[in-house]
């Protein structure tokens, strides 16, 4: 019994890091294939398809032992809408607030505005995960109210945000020194570590704020 389950659970991580890559086939061959310092432009592009894909692998991670490739597809479809739109958002103001910190940095006045730009990028991140997590968790809540009770509970479990922030910050820093790694590997199990870290954080979203119309 023990080894089944040891059996099911790497089962269950190397089909969903499997879907993950195909969902976010163009934005791995950037990150892969190319500079990004170069082709950032098409980062900024390609970002958004993380959103479906990770509510699809949040649904997954929750759901399983229901059919990792049948659920992942289905929550992809159900909630692609409004992930992509959580998304390109989320990926639209974090460039403004980069190009911001850019600008500001090359300025005397930058040293009192740069920790209000990091500030406000920080909770974008974390706001974006904890609306994906409600997305899969409650596919019929409205986009605004996860948006909102999102930005809300980062904000009050400050301390489970920066969590979910060190998760992320580590597998970005596996994903660019050990590629095959975080992406076969290591990813499904971190993101289980913000899935549950963020579960707990929106244990007052239930029941859901709000239905989709």
């Amino acid at each position: 019994m023990r080894y089944e389950r040891i059996f099911q659970g790497v089962h269950l991580a190397l089909v969903t890091n499997l879907m993950l890559a195909v969902a976010c086939a163009p934005l791995l061959a950037v990150v892969l294939l190319t500079d990004p310092g170069r082709t950032w432009p098409l980062l900024v592009l390609f970002a958004p398809l993380g959103g479906p894909a990770l509510v699809a692998a949040f649904t997954v991670l929750t759901a399983y032992p229901q059919g990792v490739v049948r659920t992942f597809w289905n929550a992809w479809r159900v909630c692609a809408r409004r992930a992509l739109t959580a998304a390109t958002i989320a990926c639209a103001a974090l460039l403004v607030l980069g190009v911001d910190a850019s600008f500001f940095g090359l300025h005397e006045t930058g040293a009192l505005l740069l920790p209000v730009i990091v500030v406000a990028m920080t909770l974008v991140v974390v706001t974006t995960l904890l609306v994906l997590v409600a997305l899969a968790e409650h596919p019929g809540i409205r986009l605004r109210d996860a948006a909102r009770a999102g930005l809300f509970l980062a904000v009050r479990r400050w301390y489970l945000s920066l969590f979910s922030l060190l998760v992320l910050v580590v597998f970005e820093a596996l994903l660019a020194a050990r590629p095959a790694i975080a992406i076969g590997v290591a990813a499904s199990p971190l993101l289980y570590i913000i899935l549950a870290n963020s579960r707990f954080t929106l244990a007052s979203l239930a029941p859901p704020l709000g239905r989709t119309t």
